[in-house]
């Protein structure tokens, strides 16, 4: 950057590395105006310059009584693709993680039953998972399988991607997806998980998806 250029265009800049380097966290609160000021030995005016133009850019957002925050990176899901989450974030040259909360077997909801073709007494696999992106929560998942049609699942193959198992170790190739989304308000579980905060003078909402699927094989 030029010699020449605004000392709150060169802060602007010195903050945009922090950023980059990670050492402010993707949507944790960056520091105060005041500490801001000093650790730039700038005036608290040059400092709110610099942090506006990193809020046009995209890189920081404000709420109003609570502080400015650093922009979390955005993800896009196709739902008329078949890919799965795993799929779609290593062709992002993201670092997966799949932590397996719950690996049950159980007698399904009725909803369950219906949305899978079940038969009467037929058992599921349910299995719970939090699924990480470069130490990112992203999802919380919940999965239901038929026991009949996967007895050999394990919790193992589930810290992995189920889509692959299905089509390379099951040799089944799934036809299409039927789902339903529906954005609701996250329980406190689901809050925790996903590392989403509510304060009273702000509510950073997460809308969960909840995705019914039905696949034909």
């Amino acid at each position: 950057m030029s010699n020449h250029s605004p000392l709150y265009r060169k802060i602007a800049q010195q903050m945009k590395e922090e950023i980059s380097k990670g050492e402010w966290k993707e949507g944790n609160a960056i520091p105060t105006e005041l500490m801001l000021s000093e650790t730039y030995q700038a005036s608290r005016v040059t400092v709110r310059q610099a942090i506006k133009v990193l809020v046009q850019q995209g890189l920081l957002y404000k709420i109003q009584g609570s502080g400015t925050y650093v922009s979390e990176h955005k993800y896009e899901h196709n739902i008329y693709e078949l890919t799965g989450f795993t799929e779609e974030m290593r062709a992002l040259n993201k670092n997966i993680i799949n932590k397996v909360l719950t690996f049950s077997v159980v007698e399904p909801e009725e909803r369950i039953v219906q949305a899978l073709g079940l038969e009467e007494g037929e058992k599921v696999y349910y299995i719970r998972r939090q699924r990480w992106a470069d130490d990112i929560p992203l999802i919380v998942e919940d999965t239901y399988l038929p026991l009949e049609l996967f007895p050999d699942l394990t919790y193992q193959i589930m810290e992995g991607s189920k889509y692959d198992f299905i089509e390379s170790v099951k040799k089944l190739k799934i036809k299409d997806s039927y789902q339903e989304v529906i954005p609701i308000l996250p329980t406190e579980e689901i809050q925790e998980l996903l590392q989403a905060q509510r304060t009273d003078t702000d509510y950073k909402s997460t809308i969960i998806i909840y995705a019914k699927r039905r696949h034909g094989f």
